[in-house]
């Protein structure tokens, strides 16, 4: 699927360094409503946070519910199971936090040499992705093999993080 989307889009400039690579910027659906928040707990956890930091996050987002005023009678209380306030002036940070899970996904897979980035100025090395709060881009090579290689990567990422990446809007 992946590949079919980027056989006729490759980035394109006067240097050869650039030849044959793919920019693919993300479309993360709803972004923010759909943080599993065990999810967030587990990368928290892999990435050293202290367990009372944790916790106090995961009341922050877990302790809030919603109620309505329905021709003047209150509805509700309304219990989330996950997402994140897009009010909240924490929810971007817990986000990238998140999305940390999909760095280090990427991270893995490019050690293991199954996908190498683009450069982005000559004696710099070659970048695989630019994350900015919700937005994503993915930097690779125009080959069948690393477009799998991604679309395999992301694919473990919406598993684990409850995320929806809609390829057809990127």
């Amino acid at each position: 699927m992946l590949w079919s989307l980027l056989k006729s889009y490759t980035l394109r400039t006067t240097t050869r360094i650039y030849e044959g690579s793919v920019v693919f910027k993300l479309d993360i659906s709803k972004a923010y409503d759909r943080i599993d928040w065990d999810y967030l707990k587990g990368v928290m956890v892999r990435m050293g946070f202290n367990a009372q930091w944790i916790q106090w996050m995961t009341m922050c987002v877990e302790t809030v519910d919603y109620s309505f005023l329905v021709n003047n009678e209150v509805v509700g209380p309304i219990i989330l199971g996950r997402g994140l306030r897009q009010d909240d002036p924490l929810s971007p940070y817990l986000f990238i936090i998140c999305v940390e899970g999909l760095s280090s996904l990427i991270r893995h897979v490019e050690t293991r040499g199954d996908l190498c980035g683009t450069w982005v100025c000559r004696g710099a090395p070659p970048v695989t992705h630019f994350l900015f709060a919700d937005d994503c881009f993915l930097f690779f090579k125009a080959t069948e093999i690393q477009a799998q290689a991604m679309q395999t990567t992301l694919a473990t990422y919406e598993v684990a993080s409850d995320q929806a990446i809609n390829l057809s809007k990127c």
